[in-house]
């Protein structure tokens, strides 16, 4: 890849690399201390002197007392036997009617599931009630004392992995124990070490799990720490190692490691870590970078509750994944939340300290470890502030007014913008800068808004395809702020435009650089709908805004109160008519991430679609057909309205998948195959693969089936950052009939083409 750069980590809240003196220790471990601990020769007693060692150093650093403190895997086991421990213990001496378990609204998803599972597996059947939190992500201290009298188990957590907020155990250990002095109490302590100073025997703590992952030390290994007369049970049994109360041979290597990080932390080792002050003055200057680069920063948490190495906050009108492949492309490693929950679109952390939607949806984390250099500081920053200004080569930021147009990549052809499942298009002619859009959505006002003004385009019209039911059109709000005056009807269409026949048909018709766009009613889905055809000079049509009339996979549903069954079966025989088999159709939804469709592909895709349009149905039984189909819609409050219903659809061929190796083979073999980088320009520009690459964004893909007909048979092999979206975009070509195309497994990510 090109313009490649060293690696910047800023995501130690999901895991931390081994520091080079603890790894050291665990190989060293390896080599020379691998006796078992319960072995009784001397290679043996070293082994186990060693791993009371580090117990010293864990008992020293968290204030441990008389309590016990044993070696784990991690923190998931932690939490289990913790919890197993507690709900056996509250088992065996009855549970009272009424009985529950409470646990912080933001914790960690391993404890609400562990408490779930506990609760059934045991047969204790509590209520399992999650405490409330502020906007600032603080516990609801009224709520604790209302429940804690007919709590079995507390569990909360003492610094939130996504915000770093951090709770007052000792204000919370004064409610619990005045609501219930008897009720156990776990503490999840993972993001604390390190962080926080603790005390765990003067504190009321049960129980608090930790993990050595989170700190420099190796996966594997973590602590359970178990108050003095705290009930215990086993959560695995065998050949009774740690004292009986955890079975299996301890991981020594690691314990050696961990040591190495207890030992800097309690001010017994030559190293040291960053002292408390220093990491604020970090944090400072990686969000003073962040607002150099980005300009408004809306942060998810205050700086006042939070632990200095964490950083949470949002970018407006930039969803966590476009940020995310921003930076991964700038070598950046930052993360959108937990890494327990990578695939989740939105922070239930965010959502439950109840902040808006387009937060939560928009969240980054950027975390780092006490061991961060100032270098390293510096280097982060600067690279922040460089995969922000690509941004601008793509026109969706606008910070700096001396860009100029060679900063700027020119707009062409069609642009594909996507909320949920509904699309919004963009069409420009580079030469004219003229500019339509078709069915702008809410989500996107700032992104449509900075795609005008960065390319200077002339907005011709803002365009509905129909009135939209499942979102509020915002076509008259971008009119008043691009500052369009022409009269238009209600769905944009400029009233000062012409008329023309065109196939036989009378349209009104828009010039668009050297192209024209016609307008043609087509009610069935809604009595409004309309259909939007671009055609080129010699009149023969290119691609259509077809609305929700057809959907990729689907026709567009017509059990509106303004919809016609009657109308649709038409308007489709109508189109088609105009259209033939190979015209572009764009649609208003893509719930499947077929982008793209033409007549050609739904024919043999949809049966019911086939005999309309074959003549094999008539009206009344396509209207009986489709108002069954329609039927099995059920709109739910709250819920996105499906524009069309979808039966079975041909099953898509597996789509070939190449390795970096694989690869050359092929382009060394074919010298017509060609790699398309479907990654977003401003990703491109950071880093890309140098030799026999283009760019097609897969915002951009559209454009390029329409412009490049003759690619169908050609061999194209997809890649992206991670192998998600060109495998997405390898499926929509094959669906849409390119014969020879296939994606790069594990994108740039796994490979070094």
């Amino acid at each position: 890849m090109s313009q490649s750069k060293p690696l910047i980590y800023l995501d130690a809240n999901a895991t931390t690399p081994v520091l080079p003196a603890a790894a050291k220790a665990a190989m060293d471990a390896m080599e020379h201390i691998y006796g078992n601990p319960s072995s009784s020769h001397i290679t043996g007693l070293q082994a186990k002197a060693l791993m009371e060692q580090t117990r010293a150093a864990a008992r020293k650093q968290l204030g441990s007392g008389t309590g016990k403190l044993v070696f784990t895997s991690g923190a998931t086991e932690g939490i289990q036997t913790a919890i197993l421990s507690a709900l056996v213990a509250a088992r065996d001496t009855g549970v009272p009617a009424g009985a529950c378990l409470l646990y912080g609204a933001t914790e960690h998803k391993a404890v609400p599931e562990s408490l779930k599972h506990w609760n059934k597996v045991l047969g204790i059947n509590a209520d399992v009630l999650a405490i409330p939190v502020d906007t600032q992500g603080r516990l609801d201290m009224a709520f604790i004392r209302d429940k804690a009298p007919n709590a079995l188990l507390i569990c909360t957590m003492a610094v939130n992995n996504e915000t770093g907020v951090y709770q007052d155990l000792d204000a919370l250990s004064r409610c619990i124990r005045q609501a219930n002095p008897t009720v156990f109490w776990m503490v999840d302590c993972v993001q604390a070490l390190g962080k926080l100073a603790i005390d765990l025997a003067s504190s009321g703590i049960d129980y608090a799990p930790f993990s050595g992952h989170k700190l420099y030390a190796p996966k594997g290994i973590g602590m359970l720490y178990i108050r003095d007369g705290a009930p215990f049970t086993p959560f695995i049994a065998g050949g009774g190692q740690e004292g009986g109360l955890r079975s299996g041979t301890e991981n020594l290597p690691a314990m050696a490691a961990l040591k190495v990080v207890l030992d800097m932390l309690n001010g017994d080792a030559q190293e040291r870590f960053e002292s408390k002050e220093t990491l604020k003055g970090y944090r400072l200057k990686l969000l003073a970078a962040l607002e150099q680069a980005f300009g408004e920063v809306t942060l998810n948490h205050s700086l006042e509750n939070t632990v200095p190495t964490t950083l949470n906050f949002s970018i407006a009108g930039f969803s966590s994944k476009e940020i995310m492949d921003l930076f991964d492309a700038a070598g950046l490693r930052v993360s959108s939340g937990s890494a327990c929950s990578s695939k989740v679109t939105r922070s239930f952390v965010l959502d439950a300290m109840g902040l808006p939607r387009w937060q939560s949806e928009s969240a980054i984390r950027l975390s780092f470890g006490p061991a961060m250099t100032a270098a390293e500081l510096e280097a982060a920053c600067e690279r922040i502030v460089t995969a922000a200004s690509s941004l601008t080569h793509s026109c969706l930021l606008t910070r700096d007014s001396r860009s100029t147009d060679a900063d700027r990549e020119p707009l062409q052809g069609l642009v594909q913008f996507k909320d949920d499942g509904a699309c919004c298009w963009v069409y420009t002619d580079k030469d004219s800068r003229e500019t339509l859009i078709v069915d702008p959505l809410p989500a996107l006002k700032h992104r449509l808004l900075n795609l005008v003004r960065c390319q200077e385009l002339k907005v011709l019209a803002v365009l509905d395809t129909h009135g939209h039911g499942d979102h509020q059109s915002i076509r008259s709000e971008l009119i008043c702020e691009l500052g369009l005056t022409d009269a238009c009807d209600h769905l944009g269409w400029p009233l000062s435009s012409k008329g023309q026949m065109w196939r036989g048909e009378q349209v009104k018709s828009l010039s668009v650089g050297n192209k024209t766009l016609v307008s043609l009613p087509s009610p069935g889905h809604t009595d409004d709908s309309h259909s939007f055809i671009m055609l080129d000079d010699t009149q023969a049509p290119q691609f259509a805004f077809v609305g929700d009339t057809v959907l990729p996979g689907s026709i567009g549903r017509s059990n509106f109160p303004s919809s016609s069954s009657v109308a649709l079966f038409h308007t489709l025989k109508r189109l088609h008519s105009l259209l033939g088999d190979q015209s572009l159709l764009l649609s208003s939804h893509d719930y499947h991430n077929d982008f793209f469709t033409n007549f050609g592909v739904e024919l043999k895709q949809s049966a019911l679609l086939n005999d309309v349009l074959t003549g094999a149905m008539d009206e009344a039984t396509f209207v009986a057909r489709k108002d069954a189909m329609d039927a099995t819609l059920k709109d739910v409050q709250g819920e996105t309205i499906m524009c069309g219903a979808y039966g079975q659809c041909q099953q898509a061929k597996g789509v070939e998948e190449y390795s970096a190796d694989t690869l050359e083979q092929l382009l060394h073999s074919n010298p017509e195959a060609l790699v398309l980088d479907i990654r977003e320009p401003h990703e491109y520009q950071l880093s890309h693969r140098e030799s026999r690459c283009v760019n097609v964004p897969l915002t951009r893909l559209a454009g390029f089936v329409a412009r490049e007909p003759g690619a169908r048979s050609k061999p194209l092999v997809l890649i992206c950052r991670s192998g998600s979206r060109s495998l997405v975009a390898a499926k929509a070509l094959e669906r849409f009939g390119f014969s020879a195309v296939a994606h790069v497994a594990g994108g740039y990510a796994l490979s070094q083409c």
